[in-house]
C-alpha cells in the first residue's frame, strides 16, 4: 500500500507514476504490507520493478492469494501457489514473509490442513500465519495445537489488533466502514519465531491510536531486548495519517531502545522556501 490518494502531495510527490510513489513510501516506512497480491498474483516483471526502487533491507510481507487461502482453503492449489512464489522471486531478501491469511470459517478442525500445507512450502521463505478463527484465542487446547503446528514450520501466528475500533462506537464514516469489514479480534502478544509481525488498526483520532497502541510500544521493546526483529504495521479506518503515525510509533520504541535503527529520512514533497 503505497498509493492512497489521500497521500499524494503530502507524504508522497503529486503528480507521480507508480514508481516514484514506492520509492517516496519508502522513505517514510521500511516495510509494507502486501495485501493487493490478495486479489492478483503480480507479474515477476512488476515485482521486480519494486526490488528496484527499494533498499535490500526494505521488508515487504506479501499476502497469499485468495484462491489458495480462501477459495481452495489450501488444497489442491499447488499450480496457484508456485506460480505466486516465483512472481515474488524478484524480492530476494526483501520478501521478509509470505503472509497467509486465513478466512474465518478455518478453525481447529482445519489445522491438520494447515500442517500439511506449511511442511510442503519450500524452504526458502519465511512463512506467517494470521487465523480469525475465535477458538484459537478462546480455547487453550485450540491454540496450543495452531501453535505447535506453526512452530514445528518456523512460521509466525500474526495478531491483528483491533480492539481499540471496537472499544466505543464509531464516529465518522471510514470507522463504520471499518466496523462492518473488519474482525472483532482478541489480544495476542505471544511471538513463536525470531521476527515477529504485529497489524494494529487504531481510529481516526491520533490520541485514541496512539493511546491504544501503548501495550504493543512494550511488548516490542521487550522483544528488541531479545534480540527478536519485529514488524509493526499501523492502520487506521481511513489511513490518511499512517506514515506520521508509523514514525511516530517508531520513535516511541526506539526512546526505549536507543541502539533501534532510525528510520530513513523522508525526501521533501514540495521544494523548501523561505516563506
Amino acid at each position: 500500500m503505497w498509493s492512497l490518494k489521500a497521500w499524494q502531495g503530502r507524504f508522497l510527490p503529486h503528480p507521480a507514476t507508480a514508481e516514484q510513489r514506492l520509492r517516496a513510501y519508502a522513505g517514510w516506512c521500511n516495510a509494507v504490507e502486501g495485501n493487493t497480491t490478495f486479489y492478483a498474483t503480480p507479474a515477476r516483471a512488476t515485482v521486480a520493478t519494486w526490488a528496484q526502487q527499494t533498499d535490500p533491507d526494505f521488508r515487504f510481507v506479501v499476502k497469499l492469494p485468495k484462491p489458495i487461502t480462501h477459495e481452495r482453503r489450501l488444497v489442491g492449489a499447488d499450480a496457484e501457489l508456485r506460480a505466486f512464489l516465483n512472481a515474488v522471486e524478484p524480492l530476494g531478501p526483501r520478501n521478509h514473509a509470505v503472509w497467509l491469511q486465513l478466512p474465518g470459517a478455518f478453525g481447529p478442525s482445519d489445522v491438520p490442513v494447515l500442517a500439511a500445507f506449511l511442511k510442503n512450502l519450500p524452504a526458502g521463505h519465511r512463512y506467517a500465519v494470521e487465523v480469525r478463527h475465535r477458538a484459537f484465542f478462546d480455547e487453550q487446547r485450540s491454540a496450543r495445537l495452531l501453535e505447535d503446528v506453526l512452530t514445528a514450520a518456523d512460521a509466525e501466528w500474526v495478531p491483528f489488533d483491533t480492539r481499540v475500533l471496537f472499544r466505543s462506537p464509531p464516529t465518522s464514516d471510514a470507522e463504520r466502514d471499518a466496523w462492518t469489514k473488519k474482525p472483532r479480534m482478541p489480544h495476542r502478544s505471544c511471538a513463536l519465531t525470531d521476527r515477529p509481525i504485529v497489524r494494529y488498526l487504531g481510529r481516526d483520532d491520533t490520541a485514541a491510536t496512539v493511546e491504544g497502541w501503548q501495550p504493543w510500544v512494550e511488548t516490542v521493546t521487550g522483544w528488541l531486548r531479545e534480540g527478536r526483529s519485529p514488524t509493526v504495521f499501523i492502520h487506521t479506518p481511513d489511513n490518511a495519517d499512517v506514515p506520521e503515525l508509523c514514525r511516530r510509533f517508531h520513535d516511541e520504541v526506539r526512546a526505549r531502545v536507543p541502539e533501534l535503527r532510525p528510520l530513513p529520512e523522508p525526501e521533501p514533497v514540495e521544494p523548501l522556501t523561505l516563506f
